[in-house]
């Protein structure tokens, strides 16, 4: 059983940042005008991989207190909710000490590296009673809530089939120097877990969830190069994803997602209906932060009609100022996201999904691996 609220009425939910560098990176363009933008929160404090980076971080962006680790952050007394914003490989210790130190946690998705590691966060996070949630922040964004509610309100009638082909953005010819782990499978930060594990989140969110899969997983770039330097560097993290398979309604199921970008098609999601058709283009494979059209047509009508996603989807006026900025374009779906767990924190409410969901999720990931290293149908 997990407690309900942290927060006083009235009083603001204190924020530490785990992950906040002076030196860039997701955190700032993210999740830092998110909570900027918000009220009812305050970001109290940071830590950084050194005390000297932490101050840095602490001047820099004006949070008052900053740490040299994350164990010294958790055990604030003055941090109600701990925001994991780290590489995977480091989102396991972190969060096993925010949990000891009862603490509230969001942790960026993937939660863990791997569906063994998932599994024991949850765990733990079970017996902590305490709220968790998890960044999978396409289900927040406006298109895809409006995507989710024609397919509820019959725009499409019966779901036949789904089709998704997308380009992954990373993963391609070449590497920047920050993202060589990302190269490593080993790291559990991978085109499967990152842009294909978003996007499919929002697929099951508007669609229903998986109940079978066949995969195939390729690496087709063994070695990629460094920007700038050219340096050659291995890479077995795939390079090709193509999955199929049935949701609990009985629709089947295509996507393929590829490295890099594409001359042609970047982010194309087709759902097939017996009344209508609806198809979501994009600029790339990372729903979450992607911008996209929502076009549809049903009935007698041929072609497609773009359909404007309606001001209701866009719920949260204190995000307005970053809707259609380029620069903080990728922080209105976190920002969304963080108004929920707002609202779950002070509220009770469970608008978010938790570390059990991201045990599902991470299980339907897992399922694709086996299938794609077995060839043979996996039950999900």
């Amino acid at each position: 059983m997990t407690s309900t609220t942290v927060s006083s009425v009235g009083s603001p939910i204190r924020v530490g940042l785990v992950g906040l560098s002076a030196r860039g990176g997701w955190a700032p363009r993210s999740h830092l005008p998110a909570l900027s933008a918000l009220k009812g929160y305050e970001l109290r404090a940071l830590s950084a991989s050194s005390q000297a980076s932490a101050r840095a971080a602490g001047e820099k962006y004006g949070v008052p207190l900053v740490f040299g680790s994350s164990e010294e952050l958790v055990r604030s007394d003055e941090v109600d909710l701990v925001v994991v914003s780290v590489r995977v490989p480091l989102h396991r210790e972190v969060i096993l000490a925010a949990l000891g130190a009862g603490k509230a946690v969001l942790s960026e998705w993937p939660l863990g590296n791997g569906l063994a590691e998932a599994e024991e966060l949850a765990a733990a996070a079970e017996r902590a009673g305490v709220r968790t949630f998890v960044g999978l922040q396409a289900r927040s964004a406006p298109a895809v809530r409006y995507v989710r509610e024609l397919v509820a309100d019959g725009y499409v009638g019966e779901v036949l089939s789904t089709s998704l082909v997308a380009s992954g953005r990373g993963w391609g010819p070449v590497f920047e120097p920050s993202g060589a782990y990302l190269l490593d499978e080993r790291n559990g930060a991978t085109m499967l877990t990152i842009p294909f594990g978003h996007t499919v989140d929002a697929v099951t969110m508007a669609l229903g969830e998986f109940t079978e899969v066949s995969a195939t997983l390729a690496t087709r770039r063994p070695v990629v190069r460094e920007a700038g330097t050219g340096r050659a560097a291995a890479m077995t993290a795939a390079d090709q994803i193509a999955v199929s398979g049935r949701l609990e309604s009985g629709a089947v199921v295509s996507a393929h997602f590829r490295s890099g970008l594409s001359r042609g098609t970047d982010f194309h999601w087709e759902i097939n209906g017996t009344e209508g058709d609806l198809v979501v283009t994009g600029d790339s494979g990372h729903l979450q932060q992607a911008a996209v059209t929502v076009r549809g047509g049903r009935g007698a009508e041929r072609g497609l009609t773009e359909l404007p996603v309606p001001e209701h989807h866009f719920g949260v006026p204190e995000l307005d100022e970053l809707r259609g900025v380029p620069s903080y374009e990728v922080a209105y779906n976190v920002g969304a996201q963080y108004a929920r767990v707002l609202a779950d924190l002070t509220e009770g409410t469970t608008h978010t999904p938790d570390f059990a969901h991201a045990v599902r999720r991470h299980r339907l990931l897992d399922a694709i691996g086996r299938a794609a290293a077995t060839g043979v149908r996996v039950t999900v």
